[in-house]
């Protein structure tokens, strides 16, 4: 196998399993950060007419995205990379950040395809990752294609004007149909035909933009008024939209019919206009780059087993959309409350001792969820599970570190002794140094020396931890190790992406004159 540039391999960022109670080495836990997040202007658009438009159609990706190595190719070459990514966007229920953990609808069919893929692989120790990449809508298509991903999950129907350019799986749903739902502010509409000369609100890069281009053609053939087509910001999802047209902001919007069956309990004030169909027939699918025949192989055996109607299919939904309490914020979840509360020391001392503070947010949650409180086994405390005798080390020398600025300042010093004193070799890059540094801190510093030696013995670059020290290390060690860098490595680098489009979308709801609920999570 051939190594792994080491921001190629950075995908690995978003692909979680579930925590344990017990905060061991390799439970994986996540760390949040807004330091990346992009900021817009409070008043930026506001001279726009309609406070939905797009403030800029194209919405480029970000700096966040950066390490996401841009790469085309077939499913062997993804085994080969050790990496398939997903691209979805950023909406609760489908995917989203609850506190510092992925959860959502796509997050856990990621998680699972992982499963199915590495079992037919017969993959052990090093693993192939499914990851998660949250993109704005109207980047799907164009991430897809330029490399950024290597699979679309994000509701996409199929239709005649996509299958020019991509290729999709088998149906991930029944068919479905595209309906008007409409709010307390909406008129008395007796048929589709007295929505001509009023205004619809749809994202440009929407399948509802094409019915409503449809429809428009049939009104004009009757010398009957178009629909007034509004682009709405593509940060905007349907959650979003609904929510407005519940509340009275909109008077309409276009939904697919089976979103308002499982919505029926959360948008209690809208009428679902069953009889105003734009689309009918329609199928979702996962979507991916032409000439992936291997790609396509796989996620189609994949989804014959868990699309959407299958056992597992519905207990996901009903996790995720009619069980989520979309009322409260889900950012106000008691582990990103930890966060928010321990931010300045890790920024404090990440600034002292010139080390990222993500890293040390990523690293100790991982360790223990932020929680202070947490013991292990072997004497470890709090946040970042310091043991007293590393504390008192001169290297170190740390006091009372059951306090928690304390706790988390002995371990940031400890990660900036083992990098500094281990890991100062010219041929190491900084990011390696950290990645090394983290093993050290997980396994000992001796035992990395070791490692390092064997791999070099073995014909691996003993400078560079993924797919050379990482394999020695899974043989002579096991997963321990293995797991507790990558796990840090993709918290570090998921809010990188996540964060991103996390502020992108509630700036969009903000200015849309949304607060709260579905969206802001």
């Amino acid at each position: 196998m051939k190594p792994l540039p080491l921001f190629g391999y950075s995908l690995l960022l978003l692909c979680l399993a579930a925590c344990s109670g017990d905060p061991q080495p390799d439970q994986e836990p996540s760390p949040v950060s807004t330091e990346h997040q992009t900021e817009v202007s409070e008043d930026e658009g506001s001279d726009a007419a309609d406070p939905l438009s797009p403030i800029d159609d194209s919405i480029e990706l970000s700096d966040a995205y950066s390490p996401i190595e841009k790469w085309t190719g077939d499913f062997d070459g993804m085994v080969d990379r050790r990496l398939v990514r997903i691209l979805t966007v950023y909406s609760v229920g489908r995917y989203y950040m609850d506190g510092a953990q992925e959860k959502g609808l796509v997050h856990e069919a990621a998680r699972l395809f992982e499963e199915f893929l590495n079992k037919r692989l017969k993959n052990r120790h090093v693993k192939l990752r499914v990851v998660v990449v949250p993109v704005a809508r109207n980047q799907l298509i164009p991430a897809l294609l330029a490399g950024r991903g290597d699979i679309i999950d994000a509701s996409l129907s199929i239709t005649p004007e996509r299958q020019e350019i991509i290729e999709f799986s088998i149906p991930a749903s029944k068919a479905v149909s595209e309906i008007l739902v409409t709010g307390p502010s909406a008129p008395a509409l007796e048929s589709i035909a007295d929505l001509s000369g009023q205004t619809l609100h749809v994202r440009q890069s929407s399948s509802y933009r094409e019915s409503v281009d449809i429809l428009n053609r049939k009104l004009e053939t009757q010398g009957m008024a178009p629909v007034d087509i509004r682009p709405v910001n593509e940060l905007l999802e349907d959650d979003d939209l609904v929510e407005m047209v519940n509340s009275g902001m909109l008077p309409w919007a276009i939904i697919d019919e089976y979103k308002m069956q499982l919505w029926d309990d959360v948008f209690t004030d809208l009428d679902v206009r069953n009889d105003i169909v734009f689309r009918s027939g329609a199928r979702i699918a996962w979507a991916f780059r032409k000439q992936s025949p291997l790609l396509a192989k796989e996620v189609n055996a994949f989804l014959k087993k868990h699309r959407a109607g299958t056992l597992l299919g519905n207990v996901l939904i009903n996790r995720y959309i009619r069980d989520f309490d979309w009322a409260s914020n889900a950012l106000a979840d008691e582990d990103y409350l930890r966060f928010e509360n321990l931010r300045h020391l890790f920024e404090k001392y990440g600034e002292l001792y010139g080390f990222d503070y993500l890293w040390a947010a990523a690293q100790g949650y991982q360790e223990s969820r932020l929680d202070q409180s947490a013991r292990s086994r072997a004497g470890a405390i709090g946040v970042m599970q310091v043991k007293k005798s590393t504390a008192a080390d001169r290297n170190v020398n740390i006091s009372d570190i059951h306090k928690v600025e304390n706790n988390i300042h002995a371990g940031i010093k400890y990660m900036d002794f083992l990098r500094e004193r281990y890991f100062d070799d010219e041929e190491v890059d900084e990011d390696n140094r950290i990645l090394l540094a983290l093993a050290a801190y997980n396994v000992g510093p001796n035992r990395m020396i070791s490692l390092r030696q064997k791999a070099e013995r073995d014909g691996y670059d003993p400078n560079v931890w993924f797919d050379t020290v990482e394999l020695v290390a899974a043989r002579e060690v096991g997963r321990e190790p293995v797991s507790y860098v990558s796990n840090i490595y993709k918290y570090y680098l998921a809010y990188r992406t996540s964060a991103d489009q996390l502020s992108r979308r509630q700036q969009a709801r903000k200015r849309a004159g949304i607060s709260g609920g579905p969206g802001s999570g």
